[in-house]
């Protein structure tokens, strides 16, 4: 491994972690000495890295360092080329497959000539679309997720209001997960199965990161697991 390479992943490894990581488990994580540890803390500080710490009580990534586009990986450039083409091709509405598609050119602009190429040649490819009609603007929900906003939703034959705090992406069907004040519990709703949709201004009682933290704890799913 370069040094370049070890530099980089230290810089990811110290990414994963919110609080104080000691020295010696990231050593011990990248296989290096604790001298060679000290000297890439020291060189990634000279960068601009804003990393905290002292050997004794580990060290943290305060957020705001950004990484040239030259550091993308060929595996990372790949996963956001999929990323955003599934995107792109699977989104329930075109504001956000536009989205996706406009992200993946500003990321492209900015990457050296043969990294640029890489995203062009790029051979992971998504297919086409499996059939998905959604009724209703999939934008509101969002942008109620968004403003942590009540809708009020005819689902089925029923009105119902409900906290919107997640949309679930499976590859046959769109799921909306919210507080559902009919239930008085969490519910999961079809998008192609909502017949309409009001917007309110009305906030939720609790925060949306409070509502997934306790929808995960339902569901028995790891708080950083994605889903």
């Amino acid at each position: 491994m370069s040094r370049t390479e070890r530099l980089l992943d230290l810089l990811q490894i110290l990414r994963r972690h919110r609080n104080p990581v000691p020295g010696h488990v990231l050593a011990n994580e990248l296989g290096v000495s604790m001298r060679t540890f000290y000297r890439d803390i020291a060189t990634l500080q000279g960068q601009g890295a804003n990393i905290e710490g002292e050997p004794g009580l580990g060290y943290v990534l305060r957020p705001g360092f950004t990484l040239p586009p030259l550091m993308f990986s060929t595996e990372e450039l790949e996963a956001l080329v999929l990323g955003s083409r599934w995107v792109a091709r699977r989104a329930d509405d075109a504001g956000l497959g536009a989205a996706a598609a406009d992200a993946l050119a500003k990321i492209a602009a900015v990457l050296p000539a043969e990294l640029r190429d890489e995203v062009e040649a790029a051979t992971l490819l998504v297919g086409p679309r499996t059939e998905h009609v959604a009724l209703v603007d999939a934008g509101l929900i969002r942008e109620a997720i968004r403003r942590e906003r009540k809708l009020v939703i005819t689902y089925g034959d029923v009105e119902r209001t409900i906290w919107p705090f997640a949309i679930g992406f499976f590859e046959h069907v769109r799921i909306v997960v919210a507080w559902c004040e009919l239930r008085g519990d969490f519910r999961h709703f079809r998008t192609d199965r909502i017949q309409g949709i009001t917007a309110t201004e009305d906030g939720y009682p609790r925060r949306r990161a409070v509502l997934l933290k306790e929808w995960r704890q339902t569901q028995g799913i790891p708080p950083d697991s994605g889903t």
